[in-house]
């Protein structure tokens, strides 16, 4: 029989943090920091890794292989949550996140030490997704680590603010991550930054671990975890236990639909509205760094606002408000970037029809392309042109019709003419530009992010069990947010290549975050206030 553990006494935090309590939450927030930065310096040299890691031929191909590969991380993830879950809920939740970002560290340096695809071919591609792997693992296990770990650290009353210190990490990760590819670029050379710069980020991480694990050992294990070894009530079969508990599956249900919302917000707002910006509306690289880093740096701190009103008036309203919003705006948000980003492609998008008539098209991802079909939609997707696509006649070639032009079969320069003389802007006007109704309509994703993810954490802990909390809330948070953020950007840009369509694919992340919403309405409890040890 399962002994039961007498719920300890709660009290009312002070007005300010024990020093105890500034350790535990500032080692947390520092380690995950690394994970996060670790994690997301691959985005923001997605492009650049693109290049150096898989097959030339196809821009195109070569970016939706490396979004493919970067979402390989985010596949994994429920994986090492089941693996390190399990370890955190039988050994200890602090041993567990110190074995997480000494693989996450490893596995970033090893990016940064690879040959590339002209030095040992496929073998380096193969070695890129390996370090993912990796990666994507070790952070599977510190998410729920750490959160887990903060919480039952943390006053019942001001749990939401000390666990939305961590959630800020995820930003602050890919924040930083902009920042040195940004300040490597100011200094470097293209060559320079081309040969070797784009290995220094990765490098750099390995300073940032050492920091990262002196710090994190000197933390004692968490008090929730000390009480039920104390009265040997930890779970000897962890997942188990979690799979075969019906309520228990509930809430495991419950919090992967939820993840879901919150991963389309997150992979939206964090990733694609870079890619976005960048590749399809061709605003220089360095602009959209900047713009989206100042919506960062501004949107941070709401991390911890929200926390901190989740402990006042609950965690639900809050969340269910975020994934509503995104439902209905995410789609006329991004029609709102085209316009103030680059009004001269707008313009050409509403005036100019394209139509691309062949029979041989295929949709491959990691295979070069071969026949005029598949280089003629790869090449107008990689310029940000949308087109329709219709089946020609049998045995007729591939024709693209741009306005009153017929281009037979795949000719770039041809093509790139025609499209030039129809008004195609090759690069967005940087005058035209409307930079501040661009950071509003980002920081405006963010701040949905910021709504969702700031009391997400607060809310998983308190939704399981203490014996099995640290694997039952990894695991549906990884699939849910990993799964449909990670693979987000190769999701849309896939279905928009599909269709010939610049946002056709955004009906992806607005389907998941209005699913989330009508879940969450019917089915999320308000879990502000649970005693953790209970």
């Amino acid at each position: 029989m399962t002994e039961v553990l007498q719920p300890i006494s709660v009290t009312r935090g002070s007005s300010a943090m024990t020093a105890e309590e500034k350790k535990v939450v500032l080692a947390s927030s520092f380690g995950a920091l690394l994970e996060w930065y670790d994690f997301y310096i691959y985005a923001a040299l997605a492009v650049q890794l693109g290049n150096l890691f898989f097959p030339k031929g196809n821009e195109t191909v070569a970016f939706l292989a490396s979004l493919a590969t970067f979402g390989a991380g985010f596949l994994v993830r429920p994986i090492g949550a089941l693996v390190f879950g399990r370890l955190g809920d039988m050994v200890g939740r602090k041993k567990t996140f110190l074995v997480t970002i000494l693989l996450m560290g490893i596995a970033t340096v090893g990016v940064g030490v690879l040959p590339t695809y002209d030095q040992i071919g496929i073998a380096a591609t193969y070695g890129l997704v390996t370090m993912r792997l990796l990666q994507g693992l070790a952070l599977g296990g510190e998410v729920g680590g750490a959160v887990t770990y903060v919480a039952e650290h943390s006053p019942i009353d001001r749990r939401g603010a000390y666990t939305s210190s961590l959630q800020t990490t995820a930003t602050l990760g890919l924040l930083s991550s902009i920042i040195v590819v940004f300040c490597l670029k100011a200094v470097l050379s293209d060559a320079q930054f081309k040969e070797w710069g784009w290995r220094m980020p990765f490098l750099l991480s390995l300073l940032m671990l050492i920091i990262s694990v002196y710090f994190r050992a000197k933390l004692h294990e968490s008090p929730t975890f000390q009480r039920m070894k104390a009265a040997g009530a930890t779970s000897k079969a962890p997942v188990v236990e979690s799979f075969t508990r019906a309520s228990n599956l509930k809430c495991i249900a419950l919090l992967f639909m939820i993840a879901a919302g919150l991963g389309a917000i997150f992979g939206t707002g964090h990733f694609y509205s870079m890619f976005f910006l960048n590749k399809t509306l061709k605003v220089p690289i360095e602009e959209v760094q900047l713009l989206i880093g100042l919506a960062l740096v501004v949107v941070t701190p709401l991390y911890i606002a929200f926390g901190w009103l989740s402990d006042r008036i609950g965690r639900r309203l809050i969340m269910v408000a975020a994934c509503l919003l995104a439902a209905l705006t995410i789609q006329p948000i991004f029609k709102g970037l085209t316009h103030y980003a680059n009004p001269t492609l707008e313009r050409f998008l509403e005036n100019t029809e394209i139509v691309v008539s062949a029979r041989d098209c295929h949709f491959r991802l990691f295979a070069e392309a071969t026949t005029d079909c598949d280089k003629v939609t790869g090449f107008l997707t990689d310029l940000g042109v949308q087109y329709r696509s219709i089946e020609a006649a049998p045995g007729e070639p591939t024709t693209v019709q741009i306005a009153d032009r017929v281009v037979d079969g795949f000719k770039p320069d041809a093509l790139k003419q025609a499209l030039i003389s129809a008004g195609w802007p090759q690069a967005a006007d940087l005058s035209r530009i409307n930079r501040p109704a661009v950071f509003g309509l980002l920081f405006v994703l963010v701040l949905y992010l910021a709504m969702v993810y700031g009391p997400m954490a607060a809310f998983m802990v308190e939704l399981f069990p203490a014996r099995i909390r640290y694997t039952s809330l990894s695991f549906p948070f990884h699939v849910g947010a990993g799964w449909v953020g990670g693979m987000l950007s190769f999701v849309v840009s896939a279905m928009n290549v599909f269709t010939g369509s610049l946002y056709y694919g955004l009906w992806y992340p607005v389907i998941v975050a209005g699913l989330a919403f009508v879940v969450a309405i019917c089915f999320m409890p308000e879990t502000r206030g649970r005693d953790l040890d209970s």
